[in-house]
Order: C-alpha cells, then structure tokens, then sequence
C-alpha cells in the first residue's frame, strides 16, 4: 500500500446472502366475518322465551324466513330450508330456552320440506329446555281456524284484495293485495284486527276506483292466496316490499294446502273471435282491413297477457301494450302506425262496455292512450328494445318477405341463419 494512503472501509449493511427479512411481531388485523343469519336469529329469540301471543311468535319467523328469500341469489330455491337447517344445527349444539323458542316459531310457518325436521328438534329439545308460554296457548299441531273468506276487486278487475279472518287464541284478519296487471303478483300482505271486511266499505274514499266486496268460500280464497304467492316467488326481481316479506311466511302456512294445479289459459275459439272483431268492426263503422288487424293484435295481447281475460282492459294494461309489448314485439306499418291511437281507443270502449262498465270508468282507461302515445312513439322506434322474434320479423320484412307464408318465412330465416353464421367464421 502506498505510504501515507488509509485504507477505505465499507461500514454498510452486507448483503442478504438468503437469511429472511425481520419481520414485525405485531399480528396482522384481518376483517371479522359478518355474523350468519342464523347467529342472529337466535340472539333475536330471546325476546320470544316470554311471549304468550302465538301470532307474535308467527310473524317472528315469518319475518325472519322472508329475510332469507328475499336476499336469495335468483335460482337459489333453499335459502329457508337453510336457514331452518343452520338454526336447528347450533340449538342441538349448544340448549338454550331462546334456542328452542326460536325452532318452535319456524315450524309453525316454515316450509312443509322442513316441519318434520324441526317437529323431531322440539321432540328432543323440550327433554331438557322448557317450551315458551306461547306454545302453551297453542300446541305446534293446532292450526288457526278460518272463518270466512272476502273477496274485493276494483271495477277493471285489475286488482284484487283477499281477507281471510281467522279464529283462535288471536283472532285477526289476514289481507293480500293482488295485483293482475302485467301478471298474477301479491303486491302486500298484511295482519289486520279481525272484522276488516265489515269494515271495508267504510274506509274507501269516495273518489276512489270503486272496490266492491264480497263474502266467498274459505277454500276459494285460500286457493286464490296460494296460487298468487306461487306466480310471485318466481317473479323476478323479488318483491321487496317490507310488509310482503315479513308476512309471506305466514300466508303460506295458511294456504299451502290449498294450492291448485297450474292452469292453463286457453285462447278464445276461433269463431268467437272472429264475431268479436266483425262486431267491432260494424258498431265502429271500421270495415277496413288496418283496424281489423289492429283489432286482431289487441286480442293477441288481452288473450295473452290480461289475467282477468282478454276485454279486461285497465289503464295499467294500456300503458303496457304502449311501451312495453308493442314496441318489444310488434310490426306495424305506415297506416297500422297513424291508426293505432285511435282504432285503441275506440277498442278499449267497445271492449269495456262489453263487460258493462259505468261509462264513468271507461273514461279514464281510454284516456290513458294519450297519457302514453309518446312514450309509445319513442319506445317502437328504439331498436334496443325490439325483442328477438321482432327483429327477425323486421329483417324479413325488409327483404319483401310475406310473414303469412310459413314457407317463405322458414326459408328467408334459414338464410338468415346462414349470413349470421358466415359474419362470425370471417376474420
């Protein structure tokens, strides 16, 4: 080394030669998961060990029970039976009052795939934990009894309102409101003071849809609710409606027996028919073929879409065929299109007046064209919103295609068929 040169030290950390890095000893903070829905359930039975209402204990669980469904991923159909198998899980693990209260109020209202498990849990539960008073005032095998059964419809029969009054350690009245337009849906369901029938008429405002009611055999009302709550739980998006959720539970105990066979609609016979459109046709002094056809298609609509039947005509049903069913499945012309508001509302009073409505209450369905004509107009020149079927009738028709030729039509879509097919192969 050279004399009078230091030598020069390299004091920095040496390199890491594989050791592992030194790490903080604090633990690492990781997001609690959410409680499941039945470990809230049971911290919420505890209000149910000193009930002695059993329709308190009912709504419970149908409260609880409709929570589940109405947060169910579309196609789950066992969200229930989930929850009734979880909370049935941890009340065998761990006894409690609380946790035998709450499987005694779930199999009063639970899914009938489920009663028999619950029924054999109570069984084995109740040899060391006592059952609430409620259950005391009526056993797990009593059913309340139905009274008497009330029907109430408005004038267009579009909606429906069902009371059933039932007997029993509560005496009350069970209401659905139906909704018809668009489709059969239970819009509210709803436990009322018992006598709500008699009172009915009563609570109406004057100038409101007239709602006439109705006594009518329990078990046809029963049937009805049924069938109502069967065509809702598979309509999708679930109605949320907070009433409705916490009572469908409870209405299907009391109806699930009564559930009809699914009914099949049956279009009007060809010949009657034809006499329904010759006649409005001749009252209407219309003998042309572009009201006939416009008449043909309403029919096409009320057959197919109107539950009260095919000349039950209500504003909502008029708003639907405006911007929904027209502009999504309809062709019309140049003459269809200029006609349509007015063939409309000549059909809606010759359709009416044949179910003998007040003129009073024709008024405001045959007004209701006006109220949507614009909406109509923007709706059917959207092609957004044309439905497949719509969009295949248009290509064809725009190829010069006679839609009445079923061979002229099978042909031009096969080609169709065979243009789209070569789109997608190309680079």
């Amino acid at each position: 080394m050279p004399h009078g040169r230091r030598p020069v030290v390299d004091w920095s950390m040496p390199k890491s030669r594989g050791r592992r890095k030194a790490t903080s000893n604090r633990p690492v903070r990781r997001s609690p998961l959410p409680p499941r829905r039945s470990d809230l359930l049971l911290r919420d039975a505890r209000q149910l060990t000193g009930l002695a209402d059993p329709l308190m204990a009912e709504t419970w669980a149908s409260g609880w029970l409709g929570q589940a469904w109405v947060a169910a991923e579309l196609g789950e159909r066992e969200a229930e039976h989930r929850l009734c198998v979880e909370v049935t899980g941890r009340a065998c693990t761990t006894p409690s009052p609380y946790g035998l209260a709450a499987i005694a109020a779930l199999a009063r209202v639970a899914p009938a795939t489920d009663i028999t498990m619950l029924a054999e849990t109570i069984d084995i539960l109740t040899k060391t934990q006592p059952l609430p008073p409620w259950h005391t005032a009526m056993s797990a095998d009593t059913a309340w009894t139905a009274t008497s059964a009330w029907r109430a419809a408005d004038v267009w029969d579009s909606e429906q309102v069902l009371l059933i009054d039932y007997d029993g350690p509560h005496p009350h009245t069970l209401m659905a409101q139906v909704l018809k337009s668009g489709g059969l849906m239970i819009d509210k369901i709803a436990i009322l003071e018992p006598g709500a029938a008699a009172q009915w008429n009563r609570l109406r405002e004057a100038d409101e849809v007239p709602m006439p009611i109705s006594e009518a055999p329990v078990a046809e009302v029963l049937a009805d609710l049924a069938d109502a709550l069967r065509t809702t739980d598979i309509t999708w998006p679930r109605n949320d409606d907070e009433d409705f959720v916490g009572n469908r539970a409870l209405a299907w105990s009391r109806c699930r027996d009564h559930l009809p066979d699914w009914s099949e609609r049956e279009g009007l016979p060809e010949a009657e028919r034809d006499h329904l459109v010759q006649q409005f046709a001749t009252i209407n002094s219309l003998d042309d073929e572009v009201s006939r056809s416009l008449a043909e298609l309403f029919l096409d609509y009320g057959e197919g879409y109107i539950v009260s039947g095919p000349l039950a005509w209500s504003p909502t049903e008029v708003m639907l065929l405006l911007t929904d069913w027209l502009p999504r499945k309809a062709i019309l012309d140049a003459a269809q299109r200029a006609a349509l508001p007015g063939v409309l509302r000549q059909w809606l009073a010759f359709a009416l007046d044949r179910r003998g409505l007040d003129p009073r209450w024709i008024t405001p369905v045959v007004d209701a064209v006006d109220a949507h004509l614009r909406e109509f107009r923007q709706a059917f020149d959207d092609q957004g919103s044309w439905g497949p079927a719509k969009e295949i009738a248009a290509a064809l028709t725009e190829r010069g295609i006679d839609l009445t030729d079923r061979q002229a039509v099978d042909d031009a879509i096969r080609g169709l068929n065979a243009e789209r097919l070569a789109r997608r192969l190309l680079p």
